[in-house]
């Protein structure tokens, strides 16, 4: 047999190439995955590598054999490279599941227990049409292109649109009763709209709206998250109120525009903070104003409305909830939203894109620490 040197072989070398591939789901090595199932190259240099694939519809089957493909190539004394695929029995895919997600056999919500690291931000707004949806993806987005870990749960049952907002149509990959979410512009992201036919409506009462969230929230692999948004439905109904009860750490974000009447209901949906004990971490005003080819600016929707928000709030709940940004309103932003690309990537010297950016850089400039952390430490008696 050839050899890279005194003890290694060619195999070794390409088992430890193996290592350096990640599942593109999962995002860790598939070695340590138990993906491998067998590496062999023959006296020629052809290395035939079998890898297991999770389910039989794997999408991302092509992904792993290309990302294979390349690193076993890059092994000195390898001429070609061959790549087999098969797919996990059950006992595998529930080793997976274990190693992954631990032996509970109820699932938990990793974001509401004591030692997570994530920011959980929950994006409402008192009424619809302000943005609300807009305004996360391009935080997502933005934060993403930061290199952060960033999940979008899109909580708006009834009214999804997030995956065409990040343009992805992908469907999640069931592991057992794991789900893989599909990511977009390096963003996790799941929604009701990845479950349904075409384009039909969800028509659920409350309880079927707390358990929808409750999987996304725990039967969701997320992975480790720096940061979670939350896209809710408008107003003060059952989402808000399931996700104060299921991650109660979560912080408000409230969007509203700069009409007087928008900012009153908005002043609302920030008010249930008080109620669901939850901290507000501020406000957003969409959709500010419309700057002309001169220079001005026309104040379509009016003025004031997010600095009256961000008053109110800060008096109603005893503390300073500050107006993080005004979002200028542009045709680019909605065009953006339309094809799939947030305008924090497309257009990114856009007036609306350095707000939201702005807005994103003030939301993640805390960073991850160790409050409520165990250390597994243990007081030793001198």
């Amino acid at each position: 047999m050839s050899t890279t040197g005194n003890t290694t072989t060619i195999e070794q070398a390409v088992t430890a190439a193996l290592a350096t591939v990640e599942d593109p789901e999962i995002h860790r090595p598939i070695t340590e995955l138990g993906m491998v199932k067998s590496v062999a190259v023959s006296p020629e240099g052809l290395a035939h590598v079998a890898v297991f694939l999770t389910v039989a519809g794997c999408p991302m089957r092509e992904t792993i054999t290309s990302r294979v493909t390349t690193a076993v190539s890059g092994v000195t004394g390898v001429t070609g490279v061959q790549v087999e695929l098969d797919v996990m029995n059950d006992e595998q895919r529930t080793a997976l599941r274990k190693s992954l997600r631990g032996d509970s056999a109820e699932p938990v919500i990793p974001f509401a227990q004591p030692g997570s690291l994530t920011r959980v931000y929950c994006v409402a707004s008192g009424k619809g049409g302000v943005g609300k949806s807009s305004v996360t993806v391009n935080l997502a987005a933005a934060m993403a292109a930061r290199g952060l870990s960033v999940g979008v749960v899109d909580a708006d049952i009834y009214g999804h649109s997030v995956p065409r907002m990040l343009g992805t149509t992908d469907r999640p990959t069931k592991v057992e009763n794991m789900m893989m979410p599909p990511q977009a512009h390096g963003v996790k992201v799941i929604s009701i709209g990845m479950f349904t036919a075409g384009n039909d409506a969800v028509v659920w009462r409350g309880p079927m709206l707390h358990r929808a969230l409750q999987q996304f929230l725990a039967d969701v692999f997320w992975g480790d998250l720096d940061v979670l948004l939350l896209d809710l439905p408008p107003g003060t109904g059952d989402i808000a109120i399931s996700t104060a009860q299921l991650v109660p750490n979560a912080e408000l974000l409230v969007v509203t525009t700069p009409q007087m009447a928008a900012a009153e209901v908005a002043e609302r949906a920030g008010s249930i903070a008080q109620q669901t004990r939850q901290r507000l971490a501020g406000v957003v005003e969409n959709m500010s104003w419309m700057e002309l080819p001169d220079g001005s600016r026309v104040e379509v929707f009016g003025a004031g409305g997010g600095q009256r928000v961000a008053e109110s709030l800060s008096q109603t709940l005893g503390a300073p909830v500050p107006l993080l940004g005004q979002i200028p309103l542009e045709t680019r932003l909605r065009e953006c939203g339309d094809t799939g690309t947030p305008i924090v990537l497309a257009e990114p010297e856009s007036p609306a894109a350095k707000a939201l950016r702005s807005v994103s850089d003030k939301l993640t400039t805390r960073a991850r620490g160790l409050a409520g952390m165990s250390l597994n430490i243990s007081p030793v008696k001198r």
